[in-house]
């Protein structure tokens, strides 16, 4: 047992690819997709939470607010997520990862906005808080594909992983959202960033009813019996 764990651990940090997932092809893929997005979360959230502790001053201006590291990482994380947009159509997994390439439209185009006017980039860096949040989801899907023989790191990994969803996705997300649409003018650049922020809401909140659904209540889950997921990055099971 402890042989076990401790190979899947190594297979988690290490990046190699488990047994239980070379065995089905269409999740080599994903294996791999997924350790790039962990690497990305890993950065992008300490890079986040550094930003706005070395600068708490930039949260009392939202929207004019600005920092060389929160212009970088905006930099940064368009790049990830460009990069994943090619990586996603390039190996023909389009149809089952649609709902990612719409994300990743969003988050581009937003992103992209901030880049060139240099406005609500302080914004980016709380909606960047999310990756700390991703570092534990992402560790969940691969502990679910690596079949670890250890149900207490999957059990642990699961209560940290409710409490950064609502600490570091649910409440900066709900912030930003009250703020958009109490102070930032519905026009231009602010009307297209609110409309983007109110996607991402309902988004999020798709996705955090799937999550209760198959972690806490999966007397709930319908239709995932039997549904190939391999090439599939959002949570469904």
């Amino acid at each position: 047992r402890d042989g076990g764990l401790a190979a899947a651990s190594a297979a988690l940090v290490g990046g190699s690819v488990p047994a239980a997932v070379r065995s089905r092809p269409g999740r080599v893929w994903r294996w791999r997709n997924l350790l790039v997005s962990f690497a990305h979360s890993v950065l992008a959230g300490l890079w986040a939470l550094f930003s706005l502790w070395h600068s708490p001053e930039l949260l009392s201006d939202i929207q004019d607010g600005y920092s060389v590291s929160g212009h970088l990482l905006v930099c940064f994380s368009s790049g990830y997520f460009i990069h994943d947009t090619l990586d996603i159509i390039f190996n023909y997994q389009s149809r089952s990862s649609w709902e990612y390439l719409v994300h990743h439209a969003m988050a581009i185009s937003a992103f992209l906005s901030l880049i060139v006017t240099g406005r609500f980039l302080v914004a980016a860096v709380l909606l960047l808080l999310v990756e700390v949040s991703n570092i534990f989801l992402t560790v969940r899907m691969l502990l679910k594909m690596s079949n670890v023989p250890s149900p207490a790191l999957y059990e642990a990994n699961k209560y940290i992983n409710l409490v950064v969803y609502f600490a570091f996705r649910l409440a900066p997300q709900a912030y930003l959202t009250w703020y958009f649409l109490r102070y930032v003018e519905v026009q231009g650049q602010g009307a297209f960033l609110t409309a983007n922020l109110l996607l991402l809401d309902a988004m999020i909140l798709m996705y955090f009813s799937r999550l209760l659904r198959s972690d806490f209540f999966p007397s709930l889950r319908k239709g995932s019996a039997g549904r190939d997921v391999d090439g599939e990055k959002f949570l469904i099971d």
